[in-house]
């Protein structure tokens, strides 16, 4: 997809703020500083699009993106932040969990993005993540973010790994990428454009 236009719409703090108006969503889920707002802006050529922050767990909305007015890129908040006080982090829980619940219920054409920090691995975390989301029969892609920060040669085991801790199958990846390099960017986006023109699984 060649970039015409790419805005932020919204900040939805609660189920009431969800947008359901029938254009296909990307939603981007990992563990806290994984990179999703980094991953977004790099795929979209807009340095600024979407706030970035080293502090862990600072997005705590569903925001969503319009790009060419055709589809949206939703950002939601990364689980796994321990330093969260226990309110905040079921609140977080229960925004992202309201999201997928509508989606699923809605009918709405989601496909998830789920980034996994290539120097860490799959966690547990995100281990329970991928399965909650196939429980609603939602699509997954899942992405190695920061590749770059590993050798060429440990990235076929570090792959592979996180192939077999997340039960993915050969074909699904995961998509080896870098904000840094571009690397993986052909190929998420050959999974975006499937998904919106309708032809992805």
């Amino acid at each position: 997809m060649k970039i015409e236009s790419a805005e932020f719409v919204l900040s939805a703090h609660g189920a009431e703020g969800f947008l359901r108006d029938g254009l296909p969503q990307v939603a981007f889920i990992g563990r806290s500083n994984v990179g999703k707002s980094s991953l977004m802006n790099a795929l979209v050529g807009r340095k600024g699009l979407a706030r970035t922050s080293s502090t862990p767990g600072r997005t705590r909305s569903v925001n969503y993106f319009l790009l060419n007015r055709r589809l949206y890129f939703v950002d939601l908040p990364g689980y796994g932040y321990a330093k969260a006080g226990k309110e905040e982090r079921r609140e977080w829980a229960q925004l992202v969990d309201r999201y997928f619940h509508q989606a699923s219920q809605s009918g709405e054409r989601v496909r998830v993005i789920q980034l996994v920090d290539a120097k860490v691995g799959a966690t547990p975390l995100d281990g329970e993540a991928i399965a909650y989301m196939r429980a609603f029969a939602l699509p997954v892609t899942v992405v190695a973010t920061k590749v770059d920060r590993i050798g060429r040669s440990r990235q076929p085991a570090m792959l592979a790994a996180i192939r077999q801790n997340l039960n993915l199958p050969a074909e699904q990846g995961p998509i080896a990428a870098s904000v840094r390099t571009g690397e993986g960017f052909k190929e998420l986006w050959r999974v975006i454009d499937a998904h919106l023109s309708g032809t992805a699984s």
